[in-house]
């Protein structure tokens, strides 16, 4: 297949695009606005490879859009493009709304004017997958079960209601017009090349530079975590294997609290590269909560299991120590980012009249 890919350039999406090109025979048209939290560099030797094209565009844009699908002619979308950090949401909403909201309709409205054209068996095997987050649901309480693709919607955060927009408008556009849209919602994502704004890159990174280890509230909060690798195979089963018009919900069932992942970060490191200084745990902060801070996040992954034979391969422990080499071993990366483009500050205070 000849795959679009929005958001290649990002965390998961450079993710989806190494593990199609490495472990696929598809193709696959990159779609990236290359904003601050894009990382070409992770594409490594794969960005030179003839099966992969690369296209700068604002999936905003009707006229960029549209003459992306007129020109490469995609079997199937996977839209992965987005804004996607609370606490960015929680200090300024627009780009959330511009990208996640409205981007998601123009993308939407291309796709469906290409599949019209389209006739026999491509049309029938043309797939739009929308890649949502668990975020949509709401909160769980620390007894209530898992997220599943029947969960109600109740997003509490900016980030959470943009992309609980995009999911209905994707689902909207498969009833109304008939496009084969699939959706799944994941868990939170961690590996290699994550922007150092998210918890465990930010944990890492601040610690290799003896910084403190900033955690929100008691670091009580609760989340479901799935290894980046992971989540980009079940992605690919999803768009192989998948129904049109379902929903797949894609987690690990690895849930531990706040403080628990960090704690873990912090004894990866002690193994990995001793601090003189002593256990990096001495560095371990509390700070002010996130404004609506969702108490737990879970998902149970038993459809994608049965439906897409779909498990994954890295436990918690594996994966967090799989990470953390890797963020010893690419400083010059993570450096250059907190150099030009986030130093690491705290964010999402905006909404509460506090100061960051």
């Amino acid at each position: 297949m000849n795959i679009l890919v929005t958001g290649g350039m990002g965390f998961i999406g450079s993710a989806l695009v190494r593990h199609l090109l490495a472990e696929s025979g598809h193709s696959v048209v990159n779609v990236d606005k290359l904003t601050y939290a894009a990382s070409p560099e992770a594409l490594g030797a794969f960005a030179s490879d003839p099966r992969h094209r690369f296209e700068r565009a604002d999936i905003a844009d009707p006229a960029a859009i549209a003459g992306i699908f007129a020109r490469y002619r995609p079997d199937a979308v996977v839209h992965l493009a987005a804004e996607s950090h609370v606490d960015r949401s929680i200090d300024g909403p627009a780009p959330f709304v511009a990208t996640n909201i409205t981007g998601t309709y123009v993308l939407l409205e291309a796709a469906r004017a290409y599949w019209a054209g389209l006739e026999g068996e491509a049309k029938v095997r043309f797939r739009f997958h929308h890649v949502s987050t668990d975020e949509v649901f709401g909160a769980l309480g620390p007894n209530d079960p898992p997220f599943t693709e029947a969960s109600p919607y109740r997003p509490r955060s900016p980030y959470a209601a943009s992309k609980a927009a995009s999911d209905h408008l994707v689902r909207a556009w498969g009833e109304t017009y008939g496009l084969p849209v699939i959706v799944s919602n994941t868990c939170n994502n961690y590996g290699p090349w994550q922007f150092p704004e998210k918890l465990i890159p930010l944990a890492i990174t601040n610690a290799l530079e003896g910084r403190p280890l900033p955690v929100y509230g008691k670091g009580e909060q609760v989340r479901d975590w799935l290894y980046v690798e992971d989540h980009a195979r079940a992605l690919r089963l999803v768009l192989e294997r998948g129904r049109p018009h379902a929903t797949y919900a894609i987690g690990a069932g690895e849930e531990r609290q706040n403080l628990d992942v960090v704690r873990a970060i912090c004894k990866v490191l002690d193994e990995l590269l001793p601090d003189p200084a002593g256990p990096y745990e001495r560095l371990i902060t509390f700070v002010r909560d996130r404004p609506g801070h969702d108490f737990r996040y879970a998902i149970d992954p038993a459809k994608a299991r049965r439906e897409l034979g779909w498990a994954p391969s890295e436990s918690f422990a594996s994966g967090l120590r799989r990470t953390v080499a890797w963020y010893i071993e690419h400083r010059s990366w993570w450096q250059e980012v907190r150099a030009r483009r986030y130093g690491g500050e705290r964010l999402g205070l905006s909404a509460a009249g506090v100061p960051a």
